[in-house]
C-alpha cells in the first residue's frame, strides 16, 4: 500500500513538473504592445466610452444665442414672464436645462421661482429669498429635493421628472 501511495505521489509531481509553462498572461518588456497586438482589446477601460454620447450641439451653442432661441418659446408657454431675460433669470445656475427646469415646475405647482432658484443654486441674494424655507445645510438642492421642501404634498419625482424633460426638449429644439 505505501509502494502504491508513494509511486501515485511521484507520478503527480511528474505530470506537474512536466507540464508546459503557462502562457496567459502575455508577453512583456519592450516590444510587449506590438507582440500583443497593438492593444486591439475590444474592451475599453476609458470611462468616458462607457456611456452613451451627449449631444454637444446645445453645448457648442453661445449661452446668449441659446437664450434668444428660448426667450420667445418660454414666453409662449408663459414659463417666462414678459418683462425678465433668461439670462437675469438664471444669473447663479451652473447649467441652463436646471434653470429652464426650475421654471417650468415653478410654474406647474405656483412656486415661488426666488426660493426655487435660493435652493437650488444655495445663494440668497434676493430679500425675497429671505422669507423662503431653505435647507438645513448650506448646499444646493437637486429639483426634487427641492419641490420637497416648499411643497411637501406635491409629487415632486414626477414633476421634477417632467419638469427636466421638457427643458432638455426646449434646450434640444433650440440648438437644432
Amino acid at each position: 500500500m505505501k509502494t502504491l501511495l508513494s509511486g501515485v505521489a511521484i507520478l503527480v509531481l511528474t505530470a506537474f513538473a512536466a507540464a508546459p509553462p503557462a502562457a496567459a498572461q502575455g508577453p512583456a518588456g519592450n516590444g510587449a504592445a506590438e507582440a500583443a497586438g497593438n492593444g486591439s482589446s475590444s474592451r475599453s477601460y476609458n470611462p468616458t466610452k462607457w456611456f452613451g454620447k451627449k449631444d454637444k450641439s446645445a453645448a457648442s451653442m453661445p449661452i446668449d444665442e441659446l437664450d434668444q432661441k428660448l426667450e420667445p418659446k418660454l414666453r409662449a408657454a408663459q414659463v417666462l414672464a414678459q418683462d425678465t431675460s433668461l439670462k437675469d433669470v438664471c444669473n447663479n445656475f451652473v447649467e441652463r436645462v436646471d434653470c429652464i427646469a426650475a421654471l417650468r415646475a415653478t410654474h406647474s405647482l405656483g412656486l415661488n421661482f426666488k426660493c426655487v432658484k435660493a435652493s437650488m443654486t444655495g445663494v440668497r441674494t434676493d430679500a425675497d429669498a429671505s422669507s423662503c424655507r431653505m435647507p438645513t445645510e448650506n448646499k444646493p438642492l437637486s429639483l426634487m429635493k427641492t419641490i420637497r421642501l416648499l411643497k411637501s404634498d406635491a409629487d415632486a419625482k414626477s414633476v421634477a421628472k417632467e419638469a427636466e424633460t421638457a427643458a432638455r426638449e426646449d434646450v434640444k429644439n433650440a440648438a437644432a
